[in-house]
């Protein structure tokens, strides 16, 4: 009984350490109103289409503009080419720039979110992803000056 006590008593005393964790808290507000803008979640299994996508340390990414049908299950195969870590995430453009300014503050920091795939050097990822309505949702690398960098793109959705 002491056991699940002291668990408790350590997940209590934790609680605060997380409410002042900038990051924790702008991924928990930021993605659910945002999802309505960028899409959702894909099911690897119901992917319609497969794009390779490059990262390298000249701090772009090829390509860097890409056009998706709304509705498009995407399979996005992220490789990185560099001798550096780098990122793929999907936001709005907002979300990224104000995303990338905390980064700044945080480096080091990976991210586990279903929008977003941190790939170390000379390693491949896969981020699957469901486009829900037409517009524009961007992407970006938010290693600490990598945004600021131009480490960016846009996809279409038509």
């Amino acid at each position: 009984m002491a056991a699940p006590l002291l668990c408790l008593a350590a997940l209590a005393l934790a609680a605060p350490a997380f409410a002042d964790d900038r990051h924790a808290m702008h991924m928990q507000h930021g993605h659910g109103s945002e999802a309505a803008a960028i899409g959702e979640p894909g099911d690897d299994a119901k992917a319609t289409r497969t794009i390779d996508v490059d990262m390298r340390d000249t701090m772009r990414f090829s390509p860097a503009t890409l056009t998706v049908r709304r509705g498009d299950t995407v399979r996005f195969v992220v490789t990185n080419n560099g001798k550096i870590r780098h990122e793929l995430t999907l936001g709005t453009a907002a979300s990224l720039a104000e995303h990338a300014k905390m980064m700044q503050q945080m480096p080091g920091m990976t991210h586990t979110e279903a929008n977003a795939v941190t790939v170390e050097p000379g390693q491949t990822k896969t981020l699957v992803w469901h486009f829900t309505q037409a517009g524009t949702v961007d992407f970006a690398c938010l290693e600490p000056g990598h945004f600021e960098a131009g480490m960016r793109g846009v996809i279409n959705v038509r």
